[in-house]
């Protein structure tokens, strides 16, 4: 996974255009034990590859361990949650620029697909599955990286109108969302970015997100009320305003009319505002004072109906946040790298002559298709030239095979 993966992540998809992933589902530790259960592995031939799987394993520990260092020193003056203390005598400012880069890096090896501009705001003006109206100003944001991984097509049968009326949803589902935002300096005051401050930065991943709802990832989203919801609040407020204007405030209107034309001179004939007369206006008054506080309870009620249904559905979808987030992405690339190596070595072992990387691809491809009903996209070169790093796989006119003496560290 040395090299950037071009596939274009589609937030909204066919089921039959769902495109093969280059993740592999599995833990390192049961990749190992799925190919050591193999029956076509001699005794030989398993102690040799257990020993190779342990080499594999320590070299990328290695590696990762300095990886970390490195993008851990470039997010230290960018972290917003960070507790210790910056000395300006020892800090390098220019490792700042380094950590999108090496950020982007890693989760390419973690095996995330990158969501380009354009897919990302077709998915911002799709309408959400779960019924909310929202909005997000992209204008906020300095720099906006959106990464997914693990894409699979799901069902969800929405009720509407009431629950008098039942429609059947399909959906892209995301296992996993990275988030990146780097916020402007010059944020607008009305924005609903709340406490971000300008200039910040904020990391998030996400579990099990629906390709249609990722406006609600962002940290400024404006709930807004949809037609249906401007109708259910608008239909019975104009209807119930019709009846209390023509039942109880007809009086009251009549009095006012009267005492409004006789102050502008309209009518000659005096009002007399006895003691009736001004309980009848208050009383009006009052009527239409809590016709308007209804009216406003019912909006307000609404929305915060909807603002629980997001934070709720947040609440059980947000896995972890900026610094924990980059040693997570750390952990899964070194396992994807570990994964992908031993595959590639396994099925090199187990074959009988000199392979190439087509021919590799398709048995890994459909090994694991039959044998773990998964439609995998192997990595087969990034995995071969892995193998030839590590001094393990050797090519001999496109043709791969293992190299047959091999010191390892004990």
């Amino acid at each position: 996974m040395n090299a950037m993966n071009n596939v274009d992540t589609s937030l909204g998809q066919a089921q039959d255009a769902l495109p093969r992933l280059r993740f592999i589902p599995f833990r390192q530790t049961d990749v190992l034990e799925m190919c050591l259960s193999d029956v076509a592995l001699s005794e030989e031939q398993r102690a040799q590859f257990e020993r190779v799987a342990r080499y594999i394993q320590a070299h990328f520990t290695d590696e990762f361990a300095q990886i970390r260092d490195q993008i851990k020193s470039a997010y230290a003056l960018l972290d917003p949650d960070s507790d210790t203390r910056l000395l300006p005598a020892f800090a390098n400012p220019e490792l700042e620029a380094d950590f999108v880069p090496l950020l982007e890096h890693t989760l390419n090896r973690a095996n995330y697909e990158k969501v380009s501009n354009e897919t990302l705001q077709q998915a911002l003006d799709s309408s959400s599955l779960f019924q909310l109206q929202l909005h997000v100003d992209m204008s906020d944001f300095d720099e906006v990286l959106l990464y997914t991984r693990g894409a699979s097509r799901r069902s969800e049968t929405l009720s509407e109108f009431f629950g008098l009326w039942k429609r059947r949803v399909e959906f892209t589902n995301y296992d996993r969302v990275v988030l990146f935002i780097r916020f402007k300096d010059d944020i607008d005051a009305d924005s609903a970015l709340g406490e971000c401050p300008p200039g910040s930065t904020m990391l998030k991943l996400f579990r099990n997100v629906p390709g249609a709802d990722v406006e609600m990832l962002f940290p400024n989203i404006r709930l807004g009320m949809r037609l249906i919801d401007k109708l259910v609040i608008g239909v019975p407020a104009v209807l119930s305003g019709a009846v209390m204007l023509t039942t109880r405030l007809g009086a009251t209107l009549l009095l006012l009319g009267s005492l409004f034309g006789f102050w502008l001179g309209m009518s000659a004939r005096p009002v007399t505002l006895d003691k009736a007369a001004v309980l009848a206006l208050l009383a009006g008054l009052g009527a239409l004072g809590g016709y308007l506080w209804k009216q406003f309870s019912a909006f307000r009620n609404r929305k915060l109906k909807y603002i629980q249904s997001l934070t709720e559905n947040l609440y059980f979808k947000l896995l972890d946040n900026n610094a924990g987030v980059i040693l997570r992405v750390l952990d899964d690339a070194q396992e994807s790298e570990c994964k992908e190596s031993l595959l590639a070595y396994y099925f090199l072992l187990t074959a009988r002559g000199p392979l190439t990387a087509k021919e590799l691809d398709e048995r890994v491809e459909r090994w694991i298709a039959s044998r773990w009903q998964y439609r995998l996209d192997f990595e087969v070169e990034d995995a071969l030239n892995k193998l030839l790093a590590l001094g393990l796989a050797e090519c001999d006119n496109k043709r791969w095979t293992l190299v047959k003496a091999v010191a390892l560290p004990t």
